[in-house]
């Protein structure tokens, strides 16, 4: 059991009836999602198979909150027309 006051486990699932801990990325994340606005179908592909549930839909695409992702790339993956390339952080820094 956690010693975390505000939630009662740390862990990356949760069945549903307590709070998770959700940890932000920090600096370690080396690669970050870039969605291509044109390309995108909305599919939801990156939404259904992201691990930690960060792809949301927006008013003409999906994409990442970037305080959370951690830069695995399956979102880039799965788009079924590439419309998700993984940047380098270091150009964004």
């Amino acid at each position: 059991m956690s010693s975390n006051k505000y939630f009662k486990t740390e862990g990356p699932w949760s069945d549903a009836k307590v709070e998770i801990l959700c940890s932000d990325t920090g600096s370690w994340r080396s690669e970050r999602p870039v969605v291509n606005e044109e390309e995108c179908i909305l599919c939801g592909f990156c939404a259904i198979f992201c691990p930690i549930q960060i792809v949301k839909e927006q008013t003409n695409c999906f994409s990442s909150d970037l305080a959370f992702c951690k830069g695995c790339g399956i979102c880039a993956q799965e788009c079924p027309t590439d419309a998700i390339s993984m940047i380098s952080e270091g150009e964004f820094k």
